[in-house]
């Protein structure tokens, strides 16, 4: 949100720098986020002076270009060269004196400075507006007025306008401070707190009054809990035109175009005070009445950005006899709106359900100034003030005549809220003992009325515009933010208490994981848990009836909650391989969502590799991350959590090419592979792309559940023997490996494969394997006998169960 500095001094007299502002309003909660400068006109005509041409003549080698003399009334007259047609002696021009930066089109600056032109020397430049920023021409230089004194500042002629923004980081319950208004009700305690007193300066709206009863429309509510409260007026005989530069500039300044002097006076006014108002065309109006209702879903209407929305049955809509004119709280339609033409006005300024406006807003995706204060809630109580007020700038700035009643319809006023606020729970909740006068100082400062004090507390009532504070909690937030957070002492005396946390704690194991993945050259990734419901069509797993839908999405890409980790992770890699980031390893801990009649949430550990597993150095080769490499980072992680005795078996989903399901005691850990081409081409990937998914929370318990055993390490050396075998391709590693341990449990240690030998010179269908086993007696030596013995065993084994040959 931002918020003028400017504009903000005019309801409140403010002695502090907007540095100091700005850090006061940050402790009352308002976060500032940052400070930014405004100028009305870039450079803000800074070193741009009026200048008296004094003499003209011909330029002695140039047909085009004059050579003026000028005085700027500060001495000697200097003299200035000027190729524009419309130059003469006698004319008040403005001129950009030596030294002066001027702006191009593109915003570039560029200094002006003493040079010769075509052997002329020139000391300055007489401005088009263009040149100035003050407007779009360059047919000639601009002729000032003949009574203005050289040497004036051209910045006091054209009103313009510094001011600094501040830029405000306003958090959703904080409804009271969507405006200049609210702003400055806050600065105002602020200020009262730390000892200066200052008034809050609202606008007058004291000379408001009907000047005829002609044009009279009559407003009906259908359904009072929806708009609460309506008030409406009629305008008759405005003048549609171009707003006065200083209403331009104060919305240019929070960044809002301007388009005319009615509308520019709605949207000013609702930054003023948080009302948003409307105006309508009161001579497109037909049948004379305004009537406020819901309609049939599927009424068709087009909004003031020409598209045709469909209306749901629950939109509140702004109606007159025959067609709706505008979605209430939220957009008006483009038939009814202010153009040029206008000439009478049928100003709305309304109270409308939050939820309602909210509702709507999220339904046709719509997020206008007037839905973000309608849906978190404004002020009941200045419907009719900020009419006023609106009104009286119409008729200054527009004209017209006041030509009806306001028209105000609220049968149920929304009254104040009480709240019973106890000393004890102030000093407990605060830590720190405030004395009751400065307590009653703050709530008085916030408009909170004390309406009755005992011995243990107060009575309290609470405005309708304070929509966040409900309850006693709420005003004790309210007392101390105000008190100020840093003036809260600190007591020289902490209780802590320990408590005993196992080391299978979720976070602990996440830590530990997180960091050993990051060791091995992993990004961790953070993807949103909303989605789009288009991914449900990429693979069988995923399930319609089982999708977690919002009631109210922001957006049909955000519709749903994921149920699978694999698709948000791939618009990442398709993100960076995008911006040329081809080698990538990602990780990301996050949930899954799942509707089995019970809604279902599910921790998962995803990985993602793409590319090469490695950067190119003078000192390593580059290498592909595949498959094999992706198995070892996931039995890395299993083997960190102290998971052993796991079994593999091809994976069964459609989303692997190719890949392997990883379980213990029947207990499916994990899954991971190859992901199929035709998905990621819908990602516009074109690399293959690695996938792994933990199933974190199965992982977790596993963990805990491993038992283990620590034994000495033995001083007996172990010894190493190899086979080269001549296999069937068909035979994996992993038979080779059962059969070895089954053959021998207690001296062999490990069996690794360290070659694989595919092609000339082998039997069609064959394959060699070199594979080492590692052979260790814990109690003594081993002898030659004995590993022969093994090793015998163990080819006729490999030969009876896998048909293996030695080579």
């Amino acid at each position: 949100m931002k918020i003028s500095y400017n504009w903000l001094r005019q309801f409140i007299k403010i002695n502090r720098s907007p540095e100091e502002t700005g850090e006061l309003l940050t402790d009352l909660g308002l976060e500032v986020e940052g400070i930014h400068e405004f100028q009305s006109v870039k450079g803000s005509l800074k070193g741009i002076v009026v200048g008296e041409v004094l003499t003209c003549e011909q330029h002695p080698n140039a047909d085009r270009l004059k050579v003026t003399t000028v005085n700027l009334g500060n001495g000697e007259p200097v003299q200035i060269v000027c190729g524009a047609p419309n130059v003469a002696a006698g004319q008040k021009v403005p001129v950009a004196t030596v030294g002066t930066t001027l702006y191009d089109e593109k915003g570039s600056p560029w200094e002006i400075k003493k040079s010769k032109i075509r052997g002329e020397s020139s000391h300055g430049m007489i401005c088009a507006e263009d040149e100035l920023g003050l407007g779009q021409s360059h047919d000639g230089i601009m002729i000032l007025d003949e009574d203005l004194e050289p040497g004036t500042p051209a910045a006091k002629l054209f009103e313009i306008e510094d001011d600094l923004v501040f830029e405000i980081g306003l958090t959703p319950n904080r409804a009271d401070a969507m405006s200049h208004w609210g702003v400055a009700r806050d600065l105002k305690a602020g200020l009262q707190q730390q000892g200066e007193n200052q008034e809050l300066i609202t606008p007058s709206v004291s000379s408001f009054h009907v000047d005829s009863r002609s044009r009279k429309i009559p407003v009906k509510i259908t359904n009072a809990e929806l708009a609460p409260r309506y008030c409406g007026v009629t305008i008759s005989g405005v003048e549609i035109k171009e707003s006065p530069k200083w209403l331009q500039n104060r919305l240019k300044s929070i960044g809002i175009t301007p388009k005319n002097n009615v509308v520019d006076i709605t949207n000013y006014v609702m930054h003023e005070l948080g009302q948003p108002l409307h105006a309508f065309d009161a001579d497109r109006i037909t049948g004379n009445e305004i009537i406020v209702k819901t309609l049939d879903s599927g009424t068709k209407f087009t909004t003031l950005d020409e598209i045709e929305r469909e209306l749901h049955e629950e939109d509140l809509m702004i109606c007159d006899a025959e067609k709706p004119l505008a979605i209430a709280g939220v957009f008006g339609g483009i038939g009814s709106g202010v153009t040029s033409g206008t000439t009478n006005l049928f100003i709305e300024s309304a109270y409308f359900n939050p939820v309602t406006v909210r509702k709507t807003a999220k339904r046709h995706g719509l997020n206008t100034d007037a839905s973000f204060r309608y849906e978190r809630g404004i002020d009941p109580n200045i419907t009719e003030y900020a009419l006023k007020r609106a009104v009286l700038l119409i008729q200054e700035l527009a004209g017209g005549s006041v030509s009806s009643d306001i028209d105000d319809h609220y049968p149920k006023k929304i009254e104040d809220f009480p709240v019973f606020l106890t000393f004890e729970k102030i000093n407990t909740l605060i830590g720190q003992n405030l004395s009751k006068e400065t307590i009653k100082s703050i709530l008085a400062s916030l408009e909170i009325r004390v309406n009755n004090v005992t011995e243990t507390g107060m009575g309290l009532t609470i405005p309708p515009y304070r929509v966040d504070v409900k309850r006693e909690a709420d005003v004790i937030e309210e007392i101390l933010r105000v008190y100020g957070y840093n003036n809260i002492e600190f007591g020289e005396k902490i209780n802590a208490s320990v408590a005993n946390s196992t080391r299978f704690e979720d976070y602990k194991l996440q830590n530990l994981i997180a960091g050993q993945l990051v060791g091995q050259g992993f990004f961790e990734s953070m993807a949103n848990s909303l989605t789009t419901p288009a991914y449900m069509g990429l693979s069988d797993q995923l399930k319609e009836e089982h999708a977690v839908k919002m009631l109210n999405p922001l957006s049909q890409e955000l519709s749903v909650l994921r149920q699978s980790m694999l698709f948000s992770g791939l618009e990442a890699v398709s993100y960076n391989l995008n911006r040329k980031r081809a080698d990538l390893k990602f990780f990301e801990f996050g949930k899954t969502y799942h509707n089995y009649g019970n809604r279902e949430e599910q921790k998962h550990l995803s990985i993602f590799l793409s590319g090469n597993r490695n950067r190119e150095t003078w000192a390593n080769k580059v290498q592909k991350g595949d498959f094999f490499y992706l198995k070892g980072v996931v039995t890395s992680v299993l083997e960190r959590l102290g998971i052993s005795s796991i079994k593999t078996s091809p994976v069964k989903n459609d989303i692997f090419s190719e890949g392997i399901s990883i379980t213990h005691n029947k207990t499916r850990l994990v899954d991971f592979g190859v992901v199929k081409k035709k998905i990621l081409k819908k990602f516009d990937i074109g690399q293959e792309v690695l996938y792994a998914d933990f199933n974190w929370d199965l992982v977790v318990e596993t963990s805990k559940n491993q038992q283990h055993k620590f034994r000495e390490i033995s001083k007996f050396q172990a010894v190493r023997r190899d086979f080269a075998l001549l296999l069937d391709n068909s035979v994996k590693f992993e038979e080779i490996h059962e059969i070895a341990f089954r053959t021998e449990k207690d001296l062999l240690k490990e069996v690794n494969l360290f070659d694989v030998y595919e092609g000339a010179n082998l039997p069609e269908g064959k394959k060699s394997y070199a594979v080492s086993f590692i052979l260790q007696d814990e109690k003594k030596t081993l002898t030659d006998k004995q590993i022969d013995k093994i090793m015998n065993k163990l080819q006729q084994n490999l030969e009876k169960q896998l048909g293996a040959e030695l080579r």
